[in-house]
């Protein structure tokens, strides 16, 4: 499809979305001067749900349009669109309930799909090293001391241990006080993977590349050493959430990076800015994963009592729920699908 084609094929549904955006920002002028019209409760959510609904579309035309090189301009209105719909939308005074489920059901999922490359490079950072370190750490335990000291390495085996008992992955603490401590410490990985995107994605590659060999050096270590199922009924439930949230957060820090890097036509200033408002419903995803992977961690993967099988099945549940979230919800259905 040429870009004049693609323009001709899309132009009525942008306008249709100017007209929808002009007409919500015009009613709620008129809302402002004079008390509401009694079929404006009716009226205005149908027109809201439309606006939404090309707004997801416009979003799917303007990653084709950047993956397809179309000329600037096309690429620039598209730009200017959807960041006005998306402004118009999820803007702070107008945050209710059903701007929460939009964006749950939709800005986040499809948020994630339009960073898909940024997202596959952060996981093969997170992964690969993980999945290295380990193969080395299991053929030789002792490899473990190159990434952490003796000290680190005797606390892994008191944590995963036999004498690990009833609470699974810490030496100390209760419920409560570990939730909020894997709150702060998971809150603290994801921010460093995004803020640190500001280094031109330099220092963000370095953290997820960290986080990768730390997981696979003591993944590798406690199966060497008899602990392995110990581990990983301890991690497979809330690790589907707080692995992914962190792998989503580099994939943002590398997005900021990329702005820096290649900022096209505009200024860094500008292709930053636009970078951040592409990646805020992403960071909002995974900050709320990292929420629930604190929960489960405190309270559901640390209990010793609940038996490995349990736990494998849960986690299994939890992988698949998270990747369908992510791969499948929010997709546009019949005339909303996403173009050729």
């Amino acid at each position: 499809m040429t870009p004049r084609q693609f323009e001709q094929r899309y132009a009525p549904a942008w306008d249709e979305l100017e007209r929808g955006l002009d007409a919500l920002d015009a009613g709620r002028a008129a809302r402002r001067r004079k008390p509401a019209d009694p079929l404006a409760p009716s009226v205005a959510p149908a027109r809201g749900a439309r606006v939404a609904q090309l707004y997801r579309q416009c979003c799917e035309h303007l990653a084709l349009a950047r993956e397809r090189a179309y000329p600037v301009h096309l690429v620039a209105r598209l730009e200017a669109l959807t960041t006005r719909a998306h402004q118009r939308i999820y803007r702070r005074h107008d945050f209710g309930l059903a701007e929460l489920r939009e964006l749950v059901q939709h800005g986040i999922p499809l948020a994630v799909r339009r960073l898909r490359p940024h997202v596959l490079i952060a996981a093969l950072l997170t992964y690969v090293p993980m999945l290295a370190l380990g193969i080395a750490t299991w053929l030789d335990p002792h490899f473990l001391l190159s990434v952490v000291d003796a000290g680190q390495a005797r606390n892994f085996d008191r944590m995963y241990g036999p004498e690990a008992a009833e609470h699974l992955g810490r030496t100390s603490g209760d419920d409560w006080r570990m939730f909020g401590f894997y709150v702060m410490h998971n809150v603290g990985i994801a921010f460093q993977c995004f803020a640190t995107g500001l280094t031109f994605g330099l220092l963000t590659i370095a953290v997820l590349l960290y986080n990768g060999v730390m997981g696979g050096a003591v993944a590798g270590y406690l199966v060497a050493r008899g602990d392995g199922e110990r581990f990983f009924s301890f991690v497979v439930t809330h690790s589907a959430f707080e692995l992914t949230a962190i792998v989503l957060s580099g994939a943002c820090g590398l997005r900021l990076g990329h702005a820096l890097l290649a900022p096209g036509r505009r200024t860094r200033v500008d292709a930053l800015r636009a970078a951040a408002l592409e990646t805020a419903p992403v960071m909002y995803g995974a900050f709320a994963m990292l929420l629930v992977a604190a929960a489960l961690e405190a309270f559901w993967s640390s209990a010793g009592w609940i038996v490995p099988g349990v736990k494998y099945g849960v986690g299994a549940a939890c992988w698949a729920l998270v990747l369908a979230y992510l791969v499948l919800q929010g997709r546009p259905r019949g005339s909303a699908r996403a173009p050729r």
